[in-house]
This record gives C-alpha cells, structure tokens and sequence, in this order.
C-alpha cells in the first residue's frame, strides 16, 4: 500500500485511539468521584476537590486504606462522629489505626485543628468551616497547600427555656438580640421578660464562627451575652433561665428534652424549624424526640446550615493518604447511613 494511502487511515486512528482514552477517563472520573462537589448552605455555589480513591459501599470497600496509626483533631462538632463513626471504622478497618489529639494550649476548634495540621501534630483535621484565605495564606508561607473535602451537612440551631412562647425568629432578630439592640421578647413577639443571650467563646470554635459570619456580619456581641465553656454548661443555664437563648450545632440542640429548638427565617413569618413535624414537648421527651429536619438542610431553606470537613496537606505522604482514606470511608455508603444516625446529613 502507497505511503498517500496509508496517511488517512493512521488519522483516523488516531481519532478513535483519542475518543476511547478521553470517554475511558470520563468513566474513571465519574467511578472514582473525580468530579467536584457543590453544596448549598453557607457555602453554595464553592466547589472542594473531591478525594482521590473509591469511596465504595462500605468501608472494607473503600480502597487505599493506609495501615497504621494515625492523628487527628479538630471542631468539637466532629465529637459525634468521633465517638460513633470512627468507632465503627477501627472495627471493621483496624488496621488503620486513629488516634485524637486535643491542642496542647486552648480549647479544640476547627481553627485548632487546623494549626496542629500545619504544625505537624495531626495528620489530617476535622473543622466545621471551610478554609478561609488566612488558612490557605498559612499554609503556603509552609510550603504546602490544604485540601478540604467535605463529608456531612450540619446546621445550626437555636433554642430556648421550653416555657417561652414564640413562632420564631428572623436572623436580624437574632443579630439585634447578640448585639444588645433587642433586649426584651416583646420587642420580637414573645412575652414581657429579659433576653438572656448565651454563647460559648469568642474563638472557641467553628460554630462560633459561622454564627459571627452567617448572623452578626462580622458585629460584636453584646455586654448582656453571657459566656459557656462548652455546651452542656451552655443548655444547663439555658433550662434553668426563662429568657435564655442559645446556639449551638443542630444535633446536640434539637433532640434536647430541656429546652426548645426555635424556628428561623431569613424574612418575617417564613420560618423554617430545624425539626421535623410538630414541636416535641418536654412532657413527652424522651419517650419521643425532635429529629433534625434534613430536607430543609440539604435544600438551604434553612438558613444556618454548613458542611463539616475533612482537611489535610497535599504532600502525597502517608497523611494525605490517611485524610484522603478517611474522607472516603465517611462517604461510604455506610459512612454516610452512620453520619446520618449520628444526626447529620449525608451528602447522598
């Protein structure tokens, strides 16, 4: 055969050779969750870089598991997680080995966390934000970059004393209640009795953050907010204070049997409760609970919602494959059944 035409039959190889690599690596990419993720709440519309390795079914699936022991810490929203999920993983991947390390100074956070990440104390982090330009700026004075996967949604929740009767409350209604404005329940529809507004620190972690960013658009609070180290001390004084109010992550606030989660709205009478059905009453608690209202979370309409994460260095060393395998394993088919159990809600 001539040299002419032999000529168009190598392109035409060539083409087909080029379309059965490029639709090979779009079914690589879809199989292997290449594609990157968009979720709504606080952060709609941003995109993570999606981990590398399948997440599979469950988590003896889940492939690119490192063996060995390995560190972690974080947001205090993670503690959940912690104590039911990563139990359930050791159980069935034990040779992946995780190991929590609290900061040596200060309370956990996810900014905590994230500090111990470039510090070399952990090997990956858990935080309840996503990575802001001062995190990334860090990072790269070290010479490294971050990698944030998110793995769950959460919101936040507010509650009350069980006793205060109220339909709801705006987030400039919340804003005006934190930064003293409002001092008073009649003022926003409820009875004639003093505000007491409770948070936990200034700085003590991401829920903190997100409440000072989503609600009080970078505003002080108040001198009337009274201050908790954690949140059992927080609810403790709450149900024993008529004109309480408090904040903290959906699932340690809307299952409470002691105080009463609040619904919330962007507008005035457009509430959306961070429940599901009627309101639970504390007579009927436990024997019954309030459960998270999970299509409200994952559809926004719920207006403090956020995703937690899971964050590691891009070293290509044993860390990143241990952030990388845990992210994947709590994307699971079961790591997100167990997320859920847990009272958060899956991405899936």
């Amino acid at each position: 055969m001539s040299q002419r035409n032999e000529t168009p039959l190598l392109i035409g190889s060539l083409m087909i050779t080029a379309a059965l690599l490029g639709a090979g690596y779009w079914w690589y990419s879809q199989k292997n969750g290449g594609a990157p993720i968009a979720l709504p709440g606080n952060n709609a519309g941003t995109q993570e870089k999606a981990p590398t390795g399948s997440t599979g079914k469950t988590f003896s699936a889940v492939q690119a598991v490192p063996t060995g022991q390995f560190t972690y810490g974080g947001s205090t929203s993670f503690a959940p997680i912690r104590l039911a999920v990563d139990s359930a993983i050791q159980s069935t991947r034990s040779e992946f080995r995780l190991q929590y390390v609290n900061p040596t100074s200060g309370a956990a956070s996810s900014g905590a966390g994230i500090q111990m990440l470039l510090d070399r104390k952990v090997d990956f982090a858990q935080i309840s934000r996503a990575l802001g330009d001062g995190d990334r700026a860090k990072a790269q004075t070290l010479g490294t970059t971050l990698q944030e996967v998110p793995v769950a949604i959460d919101g936040l929740a507010v509650a009350v004393n069980p006793t205060l009767v109220l339909p709801g409350l705006t987030l400039e209604q919340l804003k005006n209640i934190y930064s003293g404005q409002v001092t008073n329940w009649q003022a926003v529809g409820g009875p004639n009795l003093p505000i007491v507004p409770i948070s936990r620190l200034v700085g003590s972690g991401g829920t903190v953050e997100l409440f000072q960013s989503v609600v009080m658009g970078g505003a002080a609070f108040g001198g009337a907010v009274q201050f908790a180290n954690t949140t059992t001390q927080a609810l403790k004084l709450l149900g024993n204070t008529p004109g309480g109010l408090y904040y903290a992550s959906a699932p340690e606030i809307v299952p409470q049997c002691t105080t009463k989660p609040l619904p919330i709205g962007r507008d005035a009478g457009k509430f959306v409760p961070p429940y599901t059905g009627s309101l639970v009453t504390k007579e009927a608690c436990p024997a019954q609970r309030n459960q998270l209202n999970r299509q409200a979370f994952r559809s926004g309409d719920y207006p403090m919602t956020r995703n937690l994460y899971v964050v590691f260095k891009q070293d290509q060393g044993r860390s990143q494959q241990a952030g990388q395998a845990y992210a994947n394993l709590l994307l699971s088919d079961q790591g997100q059944k167990l997320l859920q159990e847990t009272g958060f809600v899956p991405l899936r």
